[in-house]
């Protein structure tokens, strides 16, 4: 009996100076959901991912690092409280022909969880301002130096957003991040390229507008021909008519007379009968 309450000392005192360690020395980690904590073993120097629970360390021997692997999102952007980096941290990136262009631009991603020890190897918990934002901007910039600002101000904006995410998927991957998605946000030029399309716009509505008035000019000079022409055949069946028959002179006088009117003197010697007229038509 006695011998069992002294195993039961030593158990208590081994588990208070257990609990000591574990709580007053912290030597545990709770990871939380969408989290994952890679451990570093000082003796062994190996590595070991604990997913989200309660997790005990070896005293003085292992140090945890925690990571967020839900997605997050970086943005460079000119408005000040939109990106990670105060002030304008929009990115300046050069077009085909070497005019400045720039772009506020977000991305989505997350670490790969199943590749976590490799990426605390191998670049650590600064793998955002080591890997993300320095990749982001070397790809945007490369992918718009091969494209005319032409096109860049014209509508190819999706294409262009979509050859920046092929691109950055790739290195992504070759440094354990998983890209989820690029969004373009915003491109804009130097205010003397929007100036000068706004004068090439201008331009080209004001050729528009006299396109349009030289159409209407032609059809109405058209129009014109064919109402003369119609004009000119009309006289020309009207002489060929008045030839053949020149009492039709004496008809169309007479369409204009009253119709009470029976008998006309022409000339104060001769008599038109409006009646033998009619009667000979």
């Amino acid at each position: 009996m006695d011998r069992l309450k002294g195993y039961l000392k030593i158990a208590g005192f081994f588990f208070a100076v257990l609990f000591l360690l574990v709580f007053i020395f912290r030597t545990y980690i709770i990871v939380d959901p969408g989290e994952r904590a890679v451990i570093f073993n000082k003796i062994t120097g190996n590595l070991r991912v604990a997913e989200p629970g309660f997790h005990i360390l070896v005293p003085f021997v292992e140090t945890p690092t925690v990571y967020d692997v839900k997605v997050q999102t970086y943005t460079m952007s000119k408005t000040q409280w939109e990106g990670e980096v105060k002030g304008d941290d929009s990115l300046k990136a050069l077009t085909r022909e070497g005019l400045i262009v720039f772009l506020d631009i977000s991305v989505r991603f997350h670490p790969d969880p199943e590749r976590l020890a490799e990426l605390h190897r191998k670049i650590g918990p600064e793998y955002i301002n080591k890997v993300v934002r320095p990749q982001v901007r070397s790809i945007a910039r490369l992918t718009i130096s091969g494209y005319s600002v032409e096109e860049i101000y014209s509508g190819k904006r999706e294409l262009i957003q979509r050859t920046i995410e092929e691109k950055l998927r790739k290195r992504f991957e070759e440094n354990f991040v998983v890209l989820d998605e690029v969004l373009l946000r915003d491109v804009r030029f130097t205010p003397d390229f929007e100036k000068a399309i706004e004068r090439k716009q201008i331009a080209q509505q004001e050729a528009q507008r006299m396109k349009y008035v030289l159409q209407k000019e032609e059809m109405e000079k058209k129009r014109k021909i064919i109402e003369a022409q119609g004009e000119a055949e009309a006289l020309r069946l009207k002489g060929k008519a008045l030839a053949e028959n020149p009492q039709l002179i004496q008809y169309e006088y007479i369409k204009k007379i009253a119709p009470t009117v029976q008998t006309i003197i022409t000339d104060g010697k001769t008599i038109i009968s409006l009646g033998d007229i009619f009667k000979k038509k």
